[in-house]
């Protein structure tokens, strides 16, 4: 009797788990085929289309990304460089210059020059003493050729001739205008002046210049102090 109460539970069990299995197969395929549709669908979409002529997988071209251009960098401007300005130099100031003080002698060369076309030779003689650098009394004088003040030989070789000079001989002066006949003869007869001249014919004292000139046929000469003593 036991023996047949276990068979029979055995088959009720093997029969509930049969009905069970049923279902669940049932259950099953519904599951799978709807499982069956979510692939397919996922491998449509995944799956590449098939070149018709190569039967071959299209590949998919993707869009070519392009670097991004980065924009152009504007050069910054430097400011412009202001050039260096250089001290102006000052021109150096050289000393007034004064002028050289023209001695008696030129002073008087000058005033010959002058009057060299104005008069006679005594006439030119006598204006002379009145030039304001002779600050002596002083007198003019006919002169002919031979020994002449101021000379260590005779002078000859003029047609006319003066002297001027101060009255008083301790002052080393003396002075002449000439005239000769031809003006070819002038720069010989001046040679021949300077030439014999002595700055000291006077023992006491002794000219400090001797200067010589001419016009024409007209010559200055004059031995002197190279300024008037006050």
């Amino acid at each position: 009797m036991k023996k047949i109460i276990a068979l029979i539970l055995a088959l009720t069990v093997v029969m509930s788990f049969a009905a069970c299995g049923s279902k669940t197969e049932v259950e099953n395929h519904e599951t799978d085929k709807v499982t069956q549709n979510v692939v397919d669908k996922v491998e449509n979409e995944i799956v590449p289309e098939k070149n018709e002529e190569t039967d071959a997988p299209v590949k998919e071209e993707k869009p070519e990304v392009k670097p991004q251009e980065k924009p152009a960098e504007t050069p910054v401007e430097k400011p412009a460089e202001k050039p260096v300005e250089k001290p102006v130099e000052k021109p150096v100031e050289k000393p007034e210059e004064k002028p050289v003080a023209s001695t008696m002698g030129q002073t008087l060369l000058a005033d010959f020059k002058a009057r060299a076309n104005k008069g006679t030779v005594l006439e030119i003689a006598e204006g002379l003493l009145t030039n304001s650098v002779i600050q002596f009394m002083g007198g003019a004088m006919p002169v002919e050729e031979g020994y002449l003040a101021g000379f260590d030989n005779e002078i000859t070789g003029f047609k006319s001739g003066a002297t001027f000079a101060p009255m008083i001989g301790s002052i080393a002066f003396v002075g002449y205008v000439f005239e000769l006949e031809n003006e070819a003869d002038v720069a010989g007869f001046i040679s021949n002046l300077q030439k014999n001249a002595n700055k000291r014919w006077n023992i006491c004292v002794e000219a400090d210049e001797m200067v010589t000139g001419s016009v024409g046929n007209k010559v200055f000469f004059v031995m002197c102090p190279k300024a008037t003593e006050e």
